[in-house]
């Protein structure tokens, strides 16, 4: 059997000195996250947040955007207005949602919506926290992810300057100062490169974001930061043992993502997927399939159809534990479509060889992100004619053990500090 490869953990040489250990007011034992509910937004704060050593020391709070019905045609909307929106669209068509009260009167979400037990992100309360507790507990370490975090992200430091930390992921397409910290995906840039400066008319440049280069305060990436640390895989490895370990090497997994805007795609890709695996099973030992939710069914089903009696090909039906982590640890390569920044950053960072389809159907910023991983040598694209038992080594991202470490840069020259031991310790 061929052993198991993972991530080595990231350099500490680059660990910020601890020289503020008499100082409780410089350090950080703490964070509060800001999500949206997505996974895919949530995730590169999590990630983050166990890059600094913080994991079991942060809340989570998300700003919630009324779902389902009519509000799935509203989501241009600013979440403040949407919300206005729907308790109007409520109380005359009758209230489709059941609130209760949660912590110091923050409201909660019922099972309905799919964010039970989490408290709904206040800008004002959270700051007052931060203030209140500042001499206690020190500064409060503020991480935020998706468009509608910003607004309440942005309004944290204002109310509590010198009290929090405030980082947001993904580019905020406002002004940056509004934000200790913003780390980036350099694709969020395409927009000031010369091949993209040719693609937007005239009249409409000064409308697209960003407009300026990166400041002082932007950390840059190559992808999406995630939670797929080396610790993480290593937990996942031993976890799905007894499932995944004793399968036939190599170990194929294929990772289906779902069209959107600027990676379109249809059943055509799904068909030619299957026509490519197909050619490349007599060089695997196994196969597992996975879908996302944002796959159509008309895809995952083509597929279904396909693979579902094949004894190489296990299909995950959605049904118990996710084994996701599990395939990243044990799995020998992938394939998995263009559209998924999450799952290729997750993917490119194992050092185990990626196959990319349907990179040609990606444009503009998505375009961009797949050169760059070309580039690099990090991807290939899937022909069917691979070996997959055949490998192939390049440099593996390290977008957020890279990330972490200019936060902790950017809190030192505050003079602050990650304390990553128990308080009384």
């Amino acid at each position: 059997m061929r052993p198991i490869r993972l991530p080595e953990p990231p350099n500490d040489s680059s660990r910020v000195p601890e020289i503020f250990d008499g100082g409780i007011y410089g350090a950080i034992r703490r964070a509060v996250v800001i999500g949206n509910g997505f996974p895919g937004a949530e995730n590169q704060c999590l990630g983050l947040v166990r890059a600094l050593g913080l994991s079991g020391r942060h809340s989570l709070y998300r700003v919630m955007r009324p779902r389902g019905g009519i509000n799935k045609w509203l989501h241009w909307l600013p979440v403040s207005v949407h919300k206005k929106l729907d308790i109007f669209i409520r109380q005359i068509f009758g209230d489709s949602s059941i609130k209760v009260e949660g912590k110091n009167g923050m409201p909660l979400l019922t099972k309905k919506s799919g964010l039970s037990h989490v408290l709904e992100a206040d800008a004002k309360q959270i700051a007052k926290v931060a203030r209140e507790t500042f001499d206690k507990d020190g500064p409060l370490l503020v991480i935020a992810s998706g468009r509608d975090t910003i607004s309440v992200a942005s309004s944290i430091k204002r109310f509590a300057p010198e009290n929090v930390f405030v980082v947001q992921i993904q580019h905020p397409r406002s002004r940056l100062d509004r934000f200790d910290l913003v780390i980036a995906p350099r694709h969020d840039y395409y927009s000031l490169t010369p091949q993209a400066r040719q693609q937007i008319p005239w009249l409409l440049r000064r409308w697209i974001t960003p407009c300026e280069p990166p400041g002082k305060n932007v950390v840059l990436t190559v992808g999406a930061l995630h939670r797929a640390d080396f610790a993480a895989l290593r937990s996942a490895a031993s976890t799905w043992h007894d499932e995944l370990a004793y399968l036939p090497k190599p170990l194929l997994v294929v990772n289906i993502g779902g069209p959107s805007s600027n990676c379109r795609y249809d059943v055509d890709l799904a068909k030619q997927l299957a026509t490519m695996l197909q050619n490349v099973l007599w060089s695997c030992g196994s196969v597992r399939i996975s879908f996302s939710r944002r796959t159509p069914e008309k895809i995952s089903k083509l597929l279904v159809e396909e693979f579902s009696t094949h004894p190489k090909v296990f299909i995950w039906d959605g049904e118990g534990p996710n084994p996701h982590l599990g395939h990243l640890a044990w799995a020998d390569a992938f394939v998995i479509t263009a559209d998924s920044v999450s799952m290729l950053s997750e993917a490119c960072s194992t050092g185990k060889p990626v196959y990319v389809i349907g990179a040609d159907r990606c444009t503009w910023k998505f375009a961009d992100f797949q050169k760059s991983l070309a580039e690099q040598g990090v991807v290939r694209p899937f022909t069917g004619k691979e070996v997959i038992s055949e490998s192939w080594s390049y440099s593996p991202l390290n977008d957020t053990a890279d990330a972490a470490n200019r936060v902790n840069s950017a809190l030192a020259a505050r003079g602050w500090r990650i304390n990553t031991t128990t308080k009384g310790t």
